[in-house]
């Protein structure tokens, strides 16, 4: 199974890439692109990179290929010969926003969500600013929508930006408290859901309240025991593992 590269931000996670070999061939490139600029500063971390990589360096990728290649525009290359990266489409359709190319931005935008990135709600955030950008507000709220049913701590944003787009207010904040509720689980307990099932819901719907209410350190043990209750032990254990 591929693990996917993220960095932790204040309201939830940045994926990366969708995994570390692709992560490591865009390092690689990039600095390739500032030490060929000539910046001795990432001459000698362009040296550092090699020397870390070792002999998998060459098979990630082959040092001067993005000068042979004469592709004058970084971001083109990566796409056509690293990968797809979140940043780089929206910074692609955000360009085509600025020249005043709308039908360029949307298909760009629309590209992103046509499931590149499963499991992450940003793609739909992002095409819901843009729809929302050139006037289409039906179709904004709708991809805003969509991307509030992913878990949101992969939205990109606060949630509150997100459920803005959507035209909603607190309603979902208030059904998913009711849910993590002592009331809210036996309910679903007499409605037959399986105990498992029903304390990882709540393992869920804690995560997507941390990243409204900023209080992860005050729920993770809890979340960790949800899913020792659920008998996933190793995911327990991690979620559980201090420094």
């Amino acid at each position: 199974m591929e693990m996917p590269v993220v960095e932790v931000r204040s309201h939830g996670l940045w994926l990366l890439a969708k995994n570390v070999n692709q992560y490591i061939h865009r390092i690689l490139v990039e600095a390739d692109s500032r030490a060929e600029s000539g910046d001795d500063l990432w001459s000698a971390v362009r040296e550092d990179l090699w020397s870390a990589v070792g002999e998998a360096g060459p098979n990630i990728y082959k040092r001067g290929d993005l000068k042979e290649s004469q592709t004058a525009d970084l971001d083109v290359y990566l796409l056509k010969k690293v990968g797809l990266f979140p940043d780089i489409l929206e910074r692609k359709a955000s360009r085509h926003l600025e020249k005043g190319d709308s039908v360029s931005a949307l298909i760009t935008s629309e590209f992103y969500t046509r499931d590149q990135f499963p499991g992450f709600g940003r793609p739909f955030v992002f095409n819901s600013e843009v729809q929302k950008r050139i006037g289409r507000t039906s179709e904004a709220k709708e991809s805003a929508r969509v991307a509030l049913k992913s878990p949101w701590w992969t939205l990109g944003c606060r949630y509150e930006e997100a459920a803005e787009l959507a035209g909603w207010e607190d309603e979902q904040i208030e059904f998913i408290r009711e849910k993590v509720s002592e009331e809210g689980k036996q309910d679903d307990l007499k409605k037959g859901k399986a105990p498992e099932q029903v304390v990882l819901d709540e393992a869920a719907f804690l995560m997507d309240l941390a990243t409204v209410d900023g209080n992860w350190d005050e729920v993770v043990d809890r979340i960790a025991d949800c899913y020792r209750e659920a008998g996933i032990h190793d995911i327990a254990k991690f979620i559980a593992y201090r420094e």
